[in-house]
């Protein structure tokens, strides 16, 4: 039985106003997978989110590349905000001088399985990078929406912390696309592969199908800095890309 189709594009040009960044998109995402979203900075990868989050309207959650955070308040009310929209002004007001106990507790659920115990009254501004990216995994985690969108969400962690923050968001959704430029996590963690380059989707295809080389295809400038003797041994060494990470799922 295929899977359910959670959203879809069809030959579809995305940009802003008159700019058109990406032409002729054709893609979907079934129920139940993740897809690993990469390219060159600059491509379109942003863009190619915020369509789909557009389109997906309340059934995404959203993790912006720039976290989105609000300094001066503590991780808690970071957090909170990710259902702001769920409560009245007057409820968010007095949240703001006496936490709302069933938020706090649910907030704390979350903090521990992210590295965040013991932060919650700690202010953002006071955080690392990686701890920061954290409290906006755990917003968009807070929103409690069918499908994840995350612009590059774990970049400022270690592959460890990586695999962890990504089974995290597997269990809590139908459906997830996350623009990475770890190579070695897209095609050990993820189902599928989109790779845009040229301001087309250039790769579509699941991820047990491809390699280091492959991917490499989405980075020219990167592979053309590099020393002959460095290529070469990042070819012989996309035969076996599960040598670097081991998948938190269990792929072969």
């Amino acid at each position: 039985m295929t899977a359910e189709v959670l959203v879809e594009l069809d030959q579809e040009s995305l940009g802003y106003g008159d700019q058109v960044i990406i032409r002729d998109v054709s893609l979907s995402l079934h129920a139940g997978e993740r897809v690993a979203l990469l390219g060159e900075s600059g491509v379109g990868k942003s863009t190619l989110l915020a369509a789909l989050r557009q389109r997906l309207g309340q059934q995404a959650a959203w993790c912006p590349q720039h976290h989105g955070l609000v300094g001066p308040l503590s991780v808690y009310l970071n957090i909170y905000m990710g259902r702001l929209d769920q409560h009245s002004a007057l409820v968010n007001l007095w949240n703001l001088a006496r936490p709302l106990p069933r938020a706090w507790q649910e907030i704390a659920e979350l903090c521990g399985p992210l590295g965040l115990e013991g932060m919650m009254k700690r202010s953002v501004s006071r955080l690392s990078g990686g701890q920061r990216q954290r409290v906006a995994i755990g917003r968009a985690l807070h929103q409690q929406r069918d499908i994840f969108l995350g612009d590059e969400p774990v970049a400022s962690v270690d592959p460890h912390q990586a695999l962890g923050l990504l089974e995290m968001i597997d269990q809590r959704h139908r459906g997830s696309i996350i623009a990475l430029h770890q190579r070695e996590l897209a095609l050990t963690h993820f189902d599928r592969v989109w790779g845009l380059a040229d301001g087309r989707l250039v790769l579509d295809a699941p991820s047990n199908r491809l390699s280091l080389a492959d991917l490499d295809a989405l980075y020219p400038s990167a592979v053309a800095s590099l020393p002959e003797s460095t290529t070469v041994q990042a070819q012989e060494k996309s035969a076996t890309p599960e040598g670097s990470l081991r998948c938190h799922r269990g792929r072969s």
